[in-house]
């Protein structure tokens, strides 16, 4: 999926809680909505399970630090055209970045 296609639907959860954006992204009628929320909670399964064993973590406490999408690989694929013509198919791809953390990691209260 296309970098740009992605990057509006990320502009909508970019801040949010992690429970708060998963839920927006559910009711999201986007294509680009469902890689996001699996990308979003990986991380957030990621977070919880790598944490230290004496520190605990609150899931509702998850808020999304940081979220990237950036231009991945062009697979360039070619379809018969008018005339004998050869037209090039461009499937772009994205790579999504995303960064939890905690309320408190971040110092700013809660919405």
């Amino acid at each position: 999926m296309s970098p740009r296609k992605v990057r509006r639907v990320a502009d909508l959860v970019r801040g949010k809680k992690v429970n708060a954006a998963l839920d927006l992204l559910h009711f999201t009628p986007k294509a680009a909505a469902k890689p996001l929320a699996k990308v979003i909670h990986s991380a957030a399964a990621n977070f919880l399970n790598n944490t230290p064993v004496g520190q605990k973590v609150d899931p509702d406490s998850l808020v999304i630090k940081e979220l990237r999408v950036d231009e991945g690989p062009t697979l360039k694929r070619y379809r018969a055209g008018s005339m004998g013509r050869v037209m090039r198919i461009r499937k772009r791809t994205s790579h999504i970045f995303v960064r939890v953390g905690t309320l408190e990691e971040t110092g700013e209260e809660e919405e």
